[in-house]
């Protein structure tokens, strides 16, 4: 795999799925705040497909994704 750039596209790009992750999150938030089942779990599933998404792209770009 070769080395990530960390040039203005991959941050701009970055960024974008950070909010993405943490809109999905907020809404998330709200639901459960809200005692709010079926909402939860949509939004359950919406925040782990932005979460996804975040980190392939760090994988796609050569960085490795582990728990710690």
């Amino acid at each position: 795999m070769t080395p990530t750039v960390f040039n203005d596209h991959f941050l701009l790009r970055y960024r974008e799925l950070m909010d993405a992750e943490d809109q999905a999150f907020d809404e998330l938030e709200h639901a459960c705040e809200d005692g709010d089942a079926p909402h939860f779990y949509k939004e359950m599933a919406l925040w782990m497909t932005a979460l996804r998404a975040k980190l392939a792209f760090l994988e796609r770009s050569g960085l490795a994704v582990s728990a710690a």
